[in-house]
């Protein structure tokens, strides 16, 4: 029997609705003579990303455990400091594909939530990037307590947008996610680029 198509749009933040360019990061490593690829690297330590995901650490100290890690590298601390608070002032950019997409979506009566592994700075990351007003729910990791792709975290998503979840549609660019999802009884698509917006338009019931 064919699912019915899905009421309620969960969308991913870093991927889908916002985007990073490369460029800024690598421009920060070339000037302050740093590995590239380096400040990913480090922040993207599991054993050092997990605890800020989950609010046990706040971005602010997730950063400082940055520079730590860059200063025992043969940087100098002072300078490793700059460099992250450097690369952090950029918070990325907005999709306006994907965001003409939600204003559409949600204009037709379809809610529409951010569902993201994020820190404690999200909340000022889509104020400056002027998305407060444009989601009907947030459900960030770190908030609640429980990151992607937990079954835990998609059920409070679903109750987060008041959608059971066999009527709820996931959008995200990470495999892991939308098989978690799946299990967690969601359907899901594997964000690629805009191009795939027709297939979403065509699973929600509007």
């Amino acid at each position: 029997m064919a699912r019915e198509r899905a009421t309620a749009l969960l969308v991913d933040f870093d991927g889908v609705l916002r985007r990073w360019d490369p460029a800024v990061a690598a421009g920060v490593e070339r000037r302050y003579g740093l590995t590239p690829g380096v400040l990913g690297d480090i922040a993207m330590q599991w054993g050092r990303l997990q605890p800020v995901l989950v609010g046990q650490v706040s971005h602010a100290d997730w950063m400082t455990s940055v520079a730590d890690a860059l200063a025992s590298q043969s940087v100098d601390a002072e300078r490793a400091r700059a460099a992250v608070a450097e690369w952090q002032a950029y918070r990325g950019e907005v999709d306006p594909d994907v965001l003409a997409f939600v204003r559409e979506v949600r204009a037709a009566g379809i809610p529409v939530g951010l569902a993201t592994n994020a820190t404690d700075l999200l909340d000022a990351d889509l104020a400056a990037l002027g998305l407060t007003d444009e989601l009907d729910a947030v459900v960030n990791s770190s908030a609640l307590g429980v990151h992607k792709p937990a079954k835990e975290y998609f059920r409070a998503a679903c109750e987060a947008l008041r959608t059971p979840p066999d009527r709820v549609l996931f959008v995200d660019d990470d495999d892991r996610m939308i098989s978690g999802a799946r299990v967690a009884g969601l359907s899901a698509y594997r964000w690629s680029g805009p191009e795939g917006l027709r297939y979403v338009r065509a699973a929600l019931a509007y």
